[in-house]
């Protein structure tokens, strides 16, 4: 991110002023010692939190909103150590916040970005200080005005409560908590025993906005004066224009410019936009897709025209016939494989996809001579900043950047292509600008998922232990074209070498092999893990089936006594044995495993460690004639450490698991001619909901860890614990994804 969050000092974590309308402004010591200026910015919202003599508090939100629930979750730490009454806060978005007038660029309100679920570990300290030390103002306030000791008072939903029973509102003693000075040792926290707001099921702050259609999404963005855009992109990956004839489109009805977007030069990396193309620049939105559908262009068709998905498949058999990058080598494997009493082998194949969100991308830039503005749906501000910088020369602090709520991110918009696009645009035109893709933009131009061969090799001994395991990869990685990776560091986005069963298997050994392709790459909603799970989680009812284990026995056999490890990839530092065997056997049970079913059902399950969090799923699905699935039940359980809004974590598992399953199931990109094929959702089909379960029980551990987030814990073993379902139902292993295709077969073989 290229910023520094400040130092924090005890004595001057808040700061409290008084608003021109006799509110109180509480300013954290990151936004003061951030701030050119040492008085508070003209709009005092943007501070995190302000009390008003109503009563009402307001808490800004810093993290983008992409549908994770943040602008809920994080106003709610505040807010329960503030004890504020929750009926009367009010949330609104914080724009981007980064103070360049010093050396290095410094976070004004914290981290802002939405990616790796880490909005809620990298906010519960600083937040929860924020909501204490306010509390802490409101009690030595009332203390003052009652000429009592501070010991004496207590608070409770926006109200301060003497020993006595005397109350005062929150609203009354915002002049007297002005006035105050914190203390220089540290103000205590509450109990967690006292949490009334923590851990109590919370709607959305913005629901009501949301199902009203007020909601304010990037797509929603209309400013005084802005044009609208669209692209016609070069479909073939490093392609280029030949030659154009932009007459016809210029002739339309409406159509005000046509620029040219030139894309990054083959092979130097995606450091804004993605691809070559025309912009068609008009009054709306209809005349700008009229203008488009009128111009005639020749591409060029770049060095990977004859790149294909059976050209991919090929190339991945050459590489597994060959050694690769042994990038964990524990034990000796060749010596456990040697020694032997059974080994199991098994190959998968996980396809690119795409994060196809409901709202395709869209930004609204306004660049003028020294200073730009944008308005966008984005998971990292601060990249789009630099993306507008980069592409117009504007200094970084001329540029503006305001958030909207996001019509599903998933990674998708960690990239700023489609903001440097519009700033593109801008430039050129000297106007504001609106930037539409359309759906076939969206499918055609992504950072797509990475695809791979996986080929797993485990060794048992004649008890029957796991004795080696190798895991080796070849893929296409995310990290393709990243300006700050090197090639032998290529393989870090793509295999986690401490996942389990790291050191839990003596001899083991993790390889990976580079995959030559055009296509753009990017994270997809917990990168690697969804890949990765679904191989090792299904890998391993292959292990118990082969060597007549019970597959749940096996894993808790595997995980053995209650331990932690490090864990040096994102989501460490810890990996803990006994949350993951937790999650593991609470879904086994609330599933019932080991009993009977029907003939024609199976039960399947997996876990996995995902970005701090603990997850696990066990599903009973029926295969029937022609390779239909119904899903009887679907339990998923989840330890994502202390919860803050169970209603929140909620929904980010049953969302998950409908994501993973639907992927699972139905989604692939394919490539031909260095093209992508699918355009639209008749040839990527999403899962419908008669496809789907009519439920998705979740399960939320009643941790005392400090949180994790939970946006992407609910992905990685849905489709594992479906593939192992399956296979029980009908005993057909599918180790290709996705699978649908697969499903007829399997139903003839039940």
């Amino acid at each position: 991110m290229n910023v520094l969050q400040l130092p924090l000092t005890r004595r001057t974590f808040l700061q409290s002023s008084l608003t021109a309308s006799g509110g109180l402004l509480l300013i954290p010591a990151f936004v003061r010692a951030a701030a050119v200026a040492d008085a508070p910015p003209p709009n005092p919202l943007g501070l995190f939190l302000r009390i008003e003599p109503d009563n009402r508090v307001y808490i800004g939100s810093r993290n983008p909103e992409i549908g994770q629930g943040v602008k809920t979750s994080l106003p709610m730490i505040i807010a329960e150590e503030l004890d504020a009454d929750w009926t009367l806060v009010t949330v609104e978005q914080l724009p981007l916040g980064i103070n360049f007038s010093g050396p290095t660029p410094q976070w004004k309100y914290g981290p802002q970005g939405a990616g790796g679920s880490t909005s809620i570990p990298e906010a519960w300290a600083d937040l929860r200080q924020v909501g204490a030390q306010a509390r802490w103002l409101m009690r030595s306030a009332a203390a003052k005005r009652w000429g009592a000791p501070p010991e004496s008072v207590s608070t409770r939903e926006s109200h301060a409560i003497h020993a006595d029973g005397r109350r005062l509102a929150y609203g009354e003693l915002i002049a007297i908590a002005a006035t105050l000075k914190l203390p220089a040792d540290a103000v205590p926290l509450k109990d967690p025993a006292e949490y009334r707001i923590i851990g109590r099921p919370q709607r959305v702050v913005d629901a009501g906005e949301i199902v009203t259609g007020r909601a304010r999404y990037g797509i929603d963005v209309h400013e005084p004066g802005a044009f609208t855009a669209v692209m016609l992109r070069c479909p073939y990956f490093d392609g280029g224009i030949a030659s154009y004839d932009d007459a016809a489109a210029r002739a339309v009805s409406g159509v005000r410019a046509v620029v040219v977007v030139p894309g990054p030069k083959q092979g130097e990396p995606f450091t804004a936009n993605l691809a070559t193309g025309i912009a068609v620049v008009a009054d709306d939105t209809w005349s700008a897709l009229k203008g488009r559908a009128a111009l005639k262009v020749e591409w060029t068709r770049g060095p990977f025209a004859g790149e294909s998905s059976a050209a991919l498949d090929r190339q991945c058999d050459e590489l597994l016939s060959q050694t690769g990058q042994i990038v964990r080598d524990d034990g000796n494997f060749a010596a456990a494989r040697e020694s032997a009493a059974r080994t199991v082998q098994a190959r998968y194949r996980v396809p690119f996809v795409s994060h196809a969100p409901l709202e395709p991308q869209n930004a609204f830039v306004h660049v003028e001579a020294n200073r730009a503005r944008v308005i966008a749906p984005v998971q990292q501000p601060a990249g789009a900043q630099r993306a507008v910088n980069l592409v117009t020369g504007i200094p970084r602090p001329a540029i503006t950047v305001e958030m909207t709520r996001v019509g599903g991110g998933f990674g998708r918009r960690l990239s700023s292509d489609y903001v440097a696009e519009a700033a593109l645009i801008s430039k050129a035109t000297n106007r504001p600008i609106k930037l539409m893709w359309t759906r076939e933009d969206d499918l055609q131009h992504d950072f797509f998922r990475p695809f791979g061969h996986h080929e797993l090799i485990a060794t048992l001994d004649d008890t029957r232990r796991v004795t080696g395991w190798t895991h080796r990869l070849a893929s296409a990685s995310k990290y393709y074209r990243r300006a700050d990776v090197k090639p032998e560091g290529q393989w870090e986005a793509e295999l986690y070498p401490d996942d389990f069963p790291a050191r839990l298997v003596p001899n083991y050994r993790v390889e990976w092999h580079s995959v030559t392709s055009g296509i753009p790459r990017g994270s997809w909603r917990a990168p690697a893990h969804t890949a990765n799970a679904f191989v090792v989680e299904s890998f391993l009812d292959e292990v118990a089936h082969a060597s007549g284990q019970d597959a749940l026995a096996l894993r808790l056999a595997m995980l053995g006594a209650d331990r932690e490890f490090d864990y040096e990839q994102h989501g460490g530092p810890k990996f803990n044995t006994g949350r993951l065997r937790t999650v593991l056997e609470r879904v086994a049970a609330a599933i019932g495993w080991g009993r009977s079913v029907p003939r024609g059902r199976g039960i399947g399950l997996a876990a996995h460690f995902t970005f701090g969090g603990y997850a696990a799923h066990a599903m009973e699905v029926e295969v029937l004639p022609g390779g239909g699935i119904v899903f009887h039940r679907v339990v998923c359980a989840i330890d994502c450490g202390r919860p803050i809004n169970p209603l929140g974590i909620s929904a980010q598992m049953q969302g998950g698991t409908i994501d993973g399953l639907s992927t699972a199931l139905n989604l692939e990109i394919t490539i031909k001619d260095g093209c992508v094929q699918q355009r639209n959702f008749n040839d990527y089909p999403l899962a419908t909901m008669a496809q789907m379960p009519k439920d998705v029980e979740v399960l939320i551990i009643d941790s005392q860890a400090d949180p994790s987030g939970c946006g992407e814990m609910g992905i990685p073993t849905a489709a594992p614990a479906l593939a192992n379902a399956i296979f029980a139902a009908c005993g057909v292993r599918l180790r290709n994804l996705p699978i649908r295709s697969q499903l007829a077969e399997a139903r003839a073989h039940a």
